[in-house]
C-alpha cells in the first residue's frame, strides 16, 4: 500500500475487538469513535468510516411511537444512535468511504429514510439470530450487476448470521445488492454512485466469518474498503 491510512471504527457494546482486528494492519491505523467520548471531530482525521454491529436502534428514528416488539433489547441507546447518525451525515459531506456491518447497514438505511422489519420471526420469516452465542449460517445470492458482486467476484456464497431485524423499506437512494435464500435483504449500495461517497452495507459479519482471510465475502470487502480509503487520502 505504501501509505498509512486511518479508519474510524464505531464502538459497539458487543464483540467490538473483532472489528479493529479485522481492519488493522501495519499500514492501517484505527481511531475508535464512541458516543461516550462524543469525538465526532475525530472523523476528520480518518479516511474511512466503519459502522459496526450491536444493539437495535431506537425505533424513534424510523417508526416514532413504537414502544414494544419481539426480541427488543431491555433498553435502547439513543445517544449512540444519534452520534452514529451524525457520523454518517458528516462522512457523506466529506464523501468519505463508508462500510456498514449488521446494525451499521440498518443505520445507513434509516439515515437515508428507510425502515426495518422489527423482528424477522414475528414477521413470519426464518430465524437469523445466533444460537447460544454461535452465529447461524445461510446461503446468499448476489445481484450480478452490483458493486458487491464486482468486489467479491462470486454469484453466491454462505454467510454468518446474528440478527433479528432486517431492512424493510429500502431508502430511495439505495439499491439491494444481495438477498438471503429466504428473500431477506442482506446488502445495500447506492443506486447512483456519481458525486457520492463509496458506500457498502452488509447484514452479515465479515469481521468474524469463517475463513475470513480467504473468503471473498470478507477479505474482498475489506480490500475494497481499504483501497477506497487510500483513494480518499490521495
Amino acid at each position: 500500500m505504501g501509505k498509512t491510512i486511518t479508519i474510524g471504527v464505531t464502538f459497539s457494546e458487543t464483540k467490538f475487538p473483532n472489528y479493529p482486528a479485522w481492519i488493522k494492519d501495519e499500514e492501517v491505523e484505527i481511531i475508535e469513535l464512541s458516543w461516550v467520548m462524543q469525538n465526532l471531530d475525530d472523523l476528520s482525521r480518518c479516511q474511512g468510516l466503519l459502522l459496526t454491529g450491536g444493539l437495535d436502534m431506537d425505533p424513534i428514528f424510523y417508526e416514532p411511537g413504537l414502544k414494544c416488539y419481539a426480541n427488543q433489547p431491555e433498553k435502547w441507546n439513543r445517544v449512540r444512535d444519534r452520534f452514529e447518525l451524525d457520523l454518517f451525515d458528516l462522512a457523506q459531506t466529506l464523501k468519505m468511504p463508508v462500510l456498514g456491518i449488521c446494525r451499521g447497514l440498518q443505520l445507513i438505511n434509516i439515515a437515508l429514510g428507510g425502515t426495518l422489519v422489527l423482528d424477522l420471526q414475528a414477521a413470519g420469516k426464518q430465524n437469523h439470530r445466533n444460537i447460544y452465542g454461535i452465529d447461524a449460517t445461510h446461503p446468499l445470492l448476489l445481484a450480478e450487476d452490483s458493486l458487491l458482486a464486482n468486489i467479491c467476484a462470486i454469484p453466491e456464497g454462505i454467510v454468518n448470521s446474528a440478527h433479528h431485524q432486517a431492512i424493510d423499506q429500502v431508502a430511495e437512494t439505495l439499491r439491494v445488492n444481495c438477498y438471503s435464500c429466504d428473500a431477506i435483504i442482506e446488502g445495500i449500495e447506492w443506486k447512483e454512485k456519481k458525486n457520492r461517497s463509496p458506500l457498502l452495507g452488509v447484514q452479515w459479519h465479515p469481521e468474524r466469518i469463517e475463513n475470513k482471510e480467504i473468503n471473498p465475502l470478507s477479505q474482498n470487502i475489506r480490500d475494497w474498503f481499504i483501497e477506497e480509503a487510500l483513494k480518499f487520502k490521495q
